[in-house]
């Protein structure tokens, strides 16, 4: 078997082989980073260390400098907690006997003071675990949009900036343990490589891989600078539409640096099919739509390079705010969805949408006695229930309406 260093020579000279043409460039790190030779980027797996070390080679490819704690790589070291109500334990050095991770941390040198940070998780399931939404044997989960699309992303945008430099330093971090809990971004944040002082903004990119135009791309943390909307639409010369989301608090790595009170943006395709499942395969990638990201992130970028620091202001914790509930539909909310009602964009197998025969695209617009106007309306609508309940759902199917009993 080759060992880890002489896989990723193999990878990285695959990498530069290849025609330096960004639509290439980006199919190919993907293609890589969810081969099934990485076995799923678990954090603390060989798969992981591959992974890790590829991103390493391109930073270094695309000539920026290494701000890790050992060259580009800040290892920490994660004891997770029996209890789920307990936090996991982490340190810098490995006396936990837990589950060993790394950052990849990359600096360009601009002649500003102020600090850009952009970021994006490279680890992922391994071959299932817990957070798998796959029935079936054990497989490899690849995790082509979640999230080698947004580690591509991140590179592509460190390759444009080191051919377009601005004012500002850009910090590139790929985080590892996101899908743990953002274990390698709250390590960061904590124990940063930088002083955080001087960061203006952060900017995360967590499955971009799957661009519908007509859907758009949510962007969250909107509402963590006062300037973030205008700025948003000023930098959208792609036609992007995207829908806004304020809190700067969410299930991904750019929570980490919101709480310590530095403005932050999350770009977001949506959830799919394929989310936690094996079928997460790069070739369902749309790169064309991912260019089209980076594009209104670099515009972005640029727009503000000029300006003032940001503003950071506090956000309501939406995720805090929902309700509670013990029941469920068994579907895949469409999150981009910005009409009345709740789109399906996904039904499970045996559960009581599928049972009750509602399909992909309905849109739900009542739960029982309740009238379903959006997300947060369908989960208290939702949290009225308890398992063995019935009720009846209507939805919206291409203009019609239907009612369907639904049994929790």
């Amino acid at each position: 078997m080759r060992s880890i260093q002489a896989l990723i020579i193999a990878l990285f000279l695959v990498a530069c082989e290849q025609a330096q043409n960004p639509t290439e460039i980006i199919s190919q790190d993907i293609a890589i980073l969810a081969s099934d030779s990485l076995e799923g980027r678990e954090v603390g797996t060989e798969g992981e260390r591959k992974a890790a070390s590829y991103i390493a080679g391109r930073f270094k490819e695309l000539g920026l400098s290494p701000k890790g704690t050992a060259g580009f790589m800040q290892s920490f070291f994660v004891k997770d907690s029996d209890n789920p109500h307990e936090k996991a334990t982490m340190s810098d050095e490995d006396t936990l006997q837990g589950i060993s991770g790394r950052n990849v941390v990359a600096f360009q040198d601009n002649p500003g003071d102020q600090l850009i940070i952009i970021g994006a998780h490279y680890d992922h399931l391994g071959y299932g675990g817990l957070s798998s939404l796959h029935r079936g044997d054990s497989a490899i989960h690849n995790g082509a949009d979640d999230n080698a699309s947004g580690v591509s992303a991140m590179l592509e945008i460190a390759r444009y900036f080191q051919t377009n430099p601005i004012n500002s330093d850009i910090l590139y971090i790929g985080f590892s343990g996101e899908e743990k809990g953002l274990w390698g971004s709250n390590y960061f944040a904590k124990n940063p490589t930088v002083d955080l002082t001087l960061v203006n903004y952060m900017i995360n990119m967590d499955m971009v891989g799957r661009l519908d135009t007509a859907k758009g791309i949510a962007i969250h943390g909107t509402g963590t600078a006062p300037v973030w909307s205008e700025i948003i639409d000023q930098s959208n010369t792609v036609g992007l539409k995207v829908v806004k989301k304020e809190s700067g608090v969410g299930p991904s790595d750019h929570t980490s640096f919101y709480l310590q009170d530095i403005p932050v943006l999350h770009f977001f395709t949506g959830q799919h099919g394929d989310y936690h499942k094996p079928t997460d395969d790069s070739e369902l990638i749309n790169v064309n739509g991912i260019l089209k990201i980076t594009t209104h992130i670099e515009n972005i970028v640029k727009n503000l390079d000029t300006e003032p620091k940001l503003t950071f202001q506090k956000t309501k914790d939406e995720s805090s705010q929902g309700p509670r509930f013990t029941v469920t539909l068994g579907v895949v909310p469409d999150y981009l969805f910005d009409g009345e009602g709740m789109r399906i964009d996904g039904i499970s197998e045996d559960k009581p949408a599928q049972k009750a025969g509602l399909e992909q695209g309905d849109i739900v617009i009542q739960l029982g006695d309740s009238t379903i106007i959006d997300m947060m309306s369908y989960m208290r609508a939702l949290s009225a229930f308890n398992k063995g309940d019935s009720t009846q759902v209507v939805i919206n199917r291409n203009g019609e309406e239907l009612t369907y009993d639904i049994s929790f």
